[in-house]
């Protein structure tokens, strides 16, 4: 833990600090982080330079918490988002030859996961997301790096691995993804087919999450608000980037007359909404088909990520 605290000590000031692993998500690393004299408790986050999907999810930093500061500052966001603490350099992230790091404070509390939304969840969840949504017009921040472009960045390297049906993947790996080479492929030239469209289309924009999974949205202990946590991937977007997450649910209903309240005129743009859940699925089968193949992973990881990938592959229709 050696190369934490030193981290924690050069870059935020906080001397002989506990710091205790916690469960973290996809992308990094999760630890709290707590300061014995003062009592106060802070989270950080580690991206490993290791990890083949690191760059990705670190590439945007600078452009998207300034973002996230703004909005926590200034809208109806405020105390429903975290916004990394500054460095006593000035800045979001710090890092050396091991991880990028953000810091933030901790909160107390959990995701909602597999667990089902209360009424309540239902009505906050609806209110940040149709908040979020009311944003995007005049932004304080450049945002020339956030606006969606609907490509596939990772379709070509997917493409190569359908193309010759596997050859070459280890044997697990191809085992898994033998029987859908064709619907993958099916799906890469829908998705396509759809992206030149949307390219011409002028679709409206707002900030959007678009990541709202569960895991991603966390109950406070401390009070009765939700919070909606990892904005990596905040965008300027058509907003059913972000609603494709909640059409599918039970609470649909319920979720769209909250939305309404702010957007009363919203109409969902079917062949938009197409694309995004086409791409989410191809991205989600890419990351874990990248980790098999790039990332060093313990038995027990690989494992996980094998039933992982099973899991996305038995979805497809």
């Amino acid at each position: 833990m050696n190369k934490f605290t030193a981290i924690l000590s050069k870059y935020y000031g906080l001397e002989q600090v506990e710091v205790l692993r916690q469960k973290g998500g996809w992308a990094a690393l999760a630890y709290k982080v707590t300061e014995p004299e003062s009592r106060r408790s802070y989270f950080l986050k580690v991206y490993e330079k290791d990890r083949s999907s690191t760059p990705k999810w670190t590439a945007r930093i600078d452009q998207y918490v300034p973002i996230t500061s703004w909005l926590e500052q200034t809208t109806g966001l405020h105390g429903k988002i975290p916004v990394p603490m500054m460095t006593t350099h000035g800045h979001y992230r710090c890092e050396d030859d091991y991880g990028i790091y953000l810091l933030y404070d901790y909160i107390d509390g959990e995701t909602i996961g597999d667990k089902p939304l209360t009424q309540e969840q239902i009505c906050q969840l609806a209110a940040i997301v149709a908040e979020l949504h009311s944003c995007g017009k005049e932004l304080p921040v450049q945002s020339e790096n956030i606006v969606e472009n609907f490509e596939l960045p990772f379709a070509l390297s997917l493409k190569n691995i359908l193309m010759t049906k596997g050859a070459g993947l280890p044997g697990d790996v191809y085992d898994l993804l033998g029987p859908y080479v064709e619907a993958l492929n099916r799906m890469i030239f829908n998705a396509d087919e759809l992206s030149a469209v949307l390219k011409q289309s002028h679709l409206p924009l707002a900030l959007c999450h678009t990541d709202i999974h569960p895991w991603n949205v966390m109950q406070s202990q401390s009070r009765r608000q939700l919070m909606l946590i990892d904005w990596e991937s905040l965008k300027l977007a058509p907003v059913e980037a972000d609603l494709m997450f909640v059409v599918d649910q039970s609470y649909f209903n319920e979720f769209m007359q909250i939305y309404r309240q702010f957007h009363p005129d919203f109409t969902l743009n079917g062949r938009t909404l197409t694309f995004y859940q086409i791409r989410r699925k191809l991205e989600d089968i890419w990351e874990f088909i990248e980790q098999l193949l790039f990332d060093r992973q313990s038995p027990s990881e690989r494992t996980s990520t094998l039933q992982s990938l099973e899991k996305e592959l038995l979805e497809i229709k």
